[in-house]
């Protein structure tokens, strides 16, 4: 019996990797290099899984937001930047034969018409156990679960209907999916 797919959500800094980075990307596909962190590899090796949706998150954003949806179109495999001494997410102790560090490959899905904010999602009770909304929280990749990957959704697309509302009246709305850049952090993706 197929398994039913999972949700996931990873977090990138978009002065390093935005949604917009992905979408540029050929075939709107890129590899999630650089985690550098067990148990957010572990999530990556052992539990994402072809054709599980994951949420793009840009972190040190202003304000930080689910931006859009991917799609996992290659499972884990060894991330080369690992043994690779001129990479920022070098680590001495991996190499070719001792991999230690995973990545999946994402395709872009959709970009969100405009960005579903931190403070937005804090005020949705479903969301309440999420994740991502939990204190101290600093995973780049971490599991979904499917009731908040619905309400994540169900706001996203009221963000989408909302802006189609407000350009029928003529009302003037930002670039979609368009978020500020804050500074840059080492554990981030890209």
């Amino acid at each position: 019996m197929p398994q039913s797919p999972a949700y996931w959500l990873v977090k990138t800094e978009p002065e390093c990797f935005s949604i917009h980075d992905l979408a540029a990307s050929p075939n709107q596909t890129t590899c999630w290099s650089g985690v550098r962190n067990f148990q957010a590899r572990n999530f990556m090796r052992d539990g994402m899984k072809l054709g599980d949706q994951v949420f793009f998150y840009h972190s040190n954003a202003a304000p930080p937001a689910i931006v859009g949806l991917a799609v996992v179109v290659r499972e884990a495999y060894p991330d080369p930047t690992a043994w690779d001494p001129k990479d920022d997410h070098y680590d001495p102790k991996a190499s070719p034969e001792n991999p230690v560090w995973q990545m999946v490959d994402l395709q872009l899905q959709e970009i969100f018409p405009r960005p579903v904010g931190l403070d937005e999602l804090r005020a949705v009770p479903a969301l309440k156990g999420m994740e991502l909304l939990r204190k101290g929280s600093r995973l780049s990749v971490q599991p979904v679960k499917a009731a908040e990957f619905a309400a994540v959704m169900r706001l996203a697309q009221t963000a989408a209907q909302t802006q189609r509302g407000s350009k029928a009246h003529g009302a003037k709305t930002s670039a979609p999916g368009k978020a500020s850049i804050a500074t840059r952090s080492s554990t981030a993706r890209h």
